[in-house]
């Protein structure tokens, strides 16, 4: 039983190890453009470098919240004082060693600063708004790589079929010329040009594999993946191309990516964060008022009084005299003892209470507030140099995906009637090849130029349909297939 027990151990430890070697990563798998997506932008540096200024803007937001508040401070200091000094408490002096304590806490807010911390709360708020704005920014930048990558990718894995097939049909070439050859029905040089032309073929194939990999490759590392073993997308189906994804204008998508697209909305928020920095600065000019308090004791080593009675042995004439003429004396005390005031005592009878009004009007301060307003105003002119800026830039950008549609699109139509005239001219070429009526040179010819217009064909699909997904893309449509 105990050796069964063992067996059934065994089975269930190599099971176990088998299932943990079976488990894939994240690149053993068939990724979808939207799975690509989400993966990079969830892994993707930038875009988490890009979160983290988000995060700042928000901290920067509630220290300026906590600018409406008061400031409260505890202060405590246990000193000793050698030598001659003026006791703080007893206000004479003392030569021996004294210990001081002193314990308080203190209290300042801010009343009136020219309105500075309320723009500087708007202009922090703006400020965030526009952070999260930019985080957008940067996760649309992502998503047009990946998807530019992924188009790049599929373009390759096109490519890449067609010089395979290529090469099979001239390898099926070679393999029908070569029995001729061995039943004498035709010239060995036939054979030895479709092998050349063969070996020009596989050439092509090595080629176009090579780009894939580097196109695989170039998608792996957006996706921050560790490498492209594994890795496989999915293919979807692009044969059909129409007109219909060039259904709006220009101008229609310009006004749509204006109003969706967040690099526009962050300038614009930008914008008002600088509109308050020229406020907040103008506030220096502003007087300041504030108020505080503070409630404070303290302890002195030097503070002493006097045990029990008085005893005194005769009087002193003080210096005053009554209204009579008399003369008022004052007891002089004779051998009189002290002790120190305790802890207690002093920390009761030593309380301090204090609280004010505080008035600070500006009158010079080596052009600081001048400057600063200066400078809030060329920043704010700057960010209205921006917005202008980035709506230029996208209206370039729209124009040109367009045109860039347009052409794609009637070079894929072009292409499309070429290649057809090039594989009916081929086969065409090739059943008189057949029959030796060409030679090779001139099947290779029509051969090679039907290769080009297959090549031309695929290049125009590809290009029309990645510049209708970022039409698509700037009126606020997802990245999709």
């Amino acid at each position: 039983m105990h050796r069964n027990f063992l067996k059934t151990l065994i089975v269930i430890f190599i099971f176990m190890s088998r299932a943990g070697f079976a488990q894939q990563p994240p690149a053993a798998k068939t990724w979808s453009l939207e799975e690509c997506i989400d993966y990079a932008l969830k892994n993707n540096i930038q875009v988490k470098q890009s979160e983290l200024n988000t995060s700042l803007s928000k901290v920067n937001m509630l220290q300026s919240e906590g600018n409406f508040l008061p400031s409260i401070n505890g202060n405590a200091s246990h000193s000793y004082n050698i030598g001659r000094t003026i006791d703080r408490f007893t206000n004479q002096f003392a030569d021996a060693q004294v210990l001081s304590q002193n314990l308080y806490v203190s209290a300042e807010i801010t009343l009136f600063s020219g309105f500075q911390n309320i723009n500087s709360l708007k202009q922090s708020r703006y400020q965030y708004l526009a952070s999260k704005y930019d985080v957008d920014k940067m996760k649309n930048d992502v998503s047009l790589n990946v998807a530019t990558a992924y188009l790049q990718t599929l373009y390759t894995m096109d490519a890449a079929d067609n010089a395979r097939n290529q090469a099979l049909i001239t390898a099926a070439q070679v393999e029908r010329t070569k029995k001729l050859v061995d039943a004498g029905a035709s010239a060995k040089g036939t054979l030895l040009d479709m092998q050349a032309q063969l070996a020009l073929e596989e050439l092509a194939v090595t080629d176009a594999q090579n780009q894939l990999d580097i196109a695989l490759l170039s998608l792996t590392q957006l996706l921050n993946l560790p490498n492209t073993e594994g890795f496989s997308i999915v293919k979807p189906d692009l044969t059909a191309v129409s007109e219909s994804l060039l259904s709006a204008t220009p101008t229609a998508v310009y006004n749509a990516a204006i109003s969706n697209l967040p690099e526009v909305k962050s300038a614009e928020y930008n914008l008002k964060s600088a509109s308050k920095a020229v406020d907040v600065a103008w506030g220096g000019l502003s007087p300041r008022l504030s108020f505080s308090a503070s409630y404070g004791t303290g302890y002195s080593g030097a503070s002493q009084r006097v045990i029990g009675l008085p005893e005194f042995s005769t009087y002193a004439p003080n210096g005053d005299i009554t209204s009579s003429g008399d003369t008022v004396y004052t007891p002089v005390f004779t051998n009189p003892t002290f002790e120190k005031i305790p802890f207690s005592d002093q920390y009761r009878d030593n309380v301090n209470k204090s609280f004010g009004f505080y008035l600070q009007i500006p009158i010079f301060n080596k052009f600081q507030t001048k400057t600063a307003i200066d400078r809030a105003k060329i920043q704010k002119l700057s960010a209205e140099l921006t917005i202008e800026s980035t709506k230029l830039q996208i209206q370039k950008n729209v124009q040109q995906a367009f045109a860039d549609a347009n052409a794609g699109l009637k070079k894929y139509a072009s292409s499309t009637k070429a290649l057809e005239a090039m594989q009916e001219s081929f086969k065409y070429t090739e059943q008189k090849f057949n029959v030796g009526m060409v030679n090779t040179t001139d099947y290779n010819t029509a051969k090679n130029k039907m290769t080009k217009a297959q090549s031309d064909l695929l290049q125009a699909k590809y290009e029309y349909v990645f510049k209708a997904k970022v039409l698509d893309f700037y009126q606020g449509k997802p990245l999709k297939f």
